[in-house]
């Protein structure tokens, strides 16, 4: 793996981060904020290791979804709270504190997502 800076990864990075940040600050429904979000997020971090690594698209869309899925799982063990960071509202946050199935199809949906826009930019190039 190569390590390079990669602007327009980052700028979609900065756009997805202030996106999720509102989301979490002002969205306060059933959809949007629990599933869209979870959507996003894996766009977001495909985003930041596209910025910074040059590997192929789908080796990165696919580590992020399953790196998301570990995220899940640990979720699912309350890792937070074995961790001790219980009380902690940024781990919570962060690292996320309740498991739910909807999430994984979120990040699948995300990933596929992801692997449209990017045939989609192969075949029209700017």
């Amino acid at each position: 793996m190569v390590f390079r800076f990669h602007k327009r990864y980052y700028l979609w990075a900065v756009l997805l981060f202030i996106t999720e940040a509102l989301i979490a600050m002002h969205m306060h429904d059933n959809i949007i904020r629990p599933f869209g979000g979870d959507v996003l997020v894996v766009i977001l971090l495909y985003c930041m290791v596209r910025c910074v690594a040059n590997v192929p698209v789908k080796v990165a869309a696919i580590g992020v979804m399953l790196f998301a899925f570990m995220v899940e799982t640990l979720q699912y063990f309350h890792i937070v709270e074995v961790l001790g960071w219980g009380n902690s509202p940024v781990a919570r946050v962060i690292i996320g504190n309740t498991f739910e199935w909807t999430d994984l199809l979120a990040y699948i949906l995300g990933t596929i997502i992801v692997l449209l826009i990017e045939r989609l930019h192969k075949s029209f190039p700017a």
